[in-house]
C-alpha cells in the first residue's frame, strides 16, 4: 500500500510540475496546432524526461548531481533563457500555411528526426531550469511527510515507486494538453495560426528575458 500511495503522490506531483503554464506548455500547444498530436506529445515528453531527471537526483539522494546543477545554476539559466529567446524568435517569425492542410512544413519528410528534435529542445529548457530542483524538493518533502505519517520509510523501491509516479503524471498532462488542443486542430485557420505564433513568440521571448534578468540582476 505504501508503494501504491507513493506512486500515487508521484502522478500528483508530476502533473503539478508539468501544470503550471510557461514555456514547455506554449511551445507543445504551437507544435500540437502546427505539426500534430503527435509531435505536440514528443515535444511535452522532452519535458516529462527532464522532469524525470530532476525526480531522480531529488528521490534517491544524489547529493553530489544536485550540488553541482546547483553549483551551476547562474550558466544554466544563462542558457536556458537564451534558448527562450532564440525559441520565442523563431516561433514569432514562423512561417504560416494553413495547419488543416496536413503538413505545412513537410514534417512527413523528415518526421523521425523532427519528433527527436521535439523532444531534445523541450528536455533541454527543462534541465536548464535549476529551480525545478527545488520544486521537487519541496513537493518530495510534502509527500514524504503524508506518507511518513502512514508509517512509511525510505528505500530505493519507495523512491523508484514516486520516481515512476512523477513520470506518469507528467506524460498524463502533456497527453491530456495535446488530446485536447488536437481536436480544435482542424478547427484553426493560417490567421489563427499565425496569431498563435505572435502571441506564444512574445510570451516565451519574455520567459527568457525574465530569465536573464534574474541572472545578471538577481530580481528573484
Amino acid at each position: 500500500m505504501e508503494h501504491i500511495a507513493l506512486f500515487l503522490g508521484g502522478i500528483v506531483i508530476g502533473i503539478l510540475v508539468a501544470a503550471p503554464i510557461g514555456p514547455v506548455n506554449l511551445i507543445c500547444v504551437r507544435r500540437t496546432l502546427a505539426y500534430g498530436p503527435l509531435n505536440g506529445f514528443f515535444s511535452g515528453l522532452g519535458g516529462a524526461v527532464g522532469d524525470g531527471v530532476f525526480a531522480v537526483v531529488t528521490a534517491f539522494g544524489l547529493t553530489a548531481v544536485s550540488l553541482v546543477i546547483e553549483g551551476y545554476a547562474t550558466p544554466l539559466k544563462l542558457i536556458g533563457g537564451l534558448m527562450l529567446i532564440g525559441f520565442g524568435i523563431h516561433n514569432f517569425r514562423a512561417e504560416v500555411t494553413d495547419p488543416r492542410s496536413g503538413c505545412p512544413l513537410d514534417l512527413k519528410e523528415k518526421g523521425s528526426s523532427t519528433l527527436w528534435g521535439a523532444i531534445a529542445s523541450t528536455f533541454a529548457l527543462t534541465i536548464t531550469n535549476p529551480a525545478t530542483l527545488l520544486g521537487f524538493a519541496a513537493l518530495f518533502t510534502g509527500l514524504g511527510t503524508v506518507v511518513g505519517g502512514m508509517g512509511g520509510k525510505a528505500s530505493f523501491n519507495a523512491a523508484a515507486a514516486t520516481v515512476g509516479g512523477v513520470i506518469t503524471g507528467s506524460i498524463l498532462w502533456w497527453l491530456a494538453i495535446t488530446a485536447i488542443t488536437g481536436i480544435f486542430h482542424r478547427s484553426v485557420d493560417a490567421k489563427v495560426m499565425r496569431r498563435i505564433n505572435h502571441i506564444s513568440g512574445v510570451a516565451v521571448t519574455c520567459f527568457g528575458v525574465v530569465v536573464l534578468a534574474d541572472v545578471f540582476f538577481g530580481i528573484f
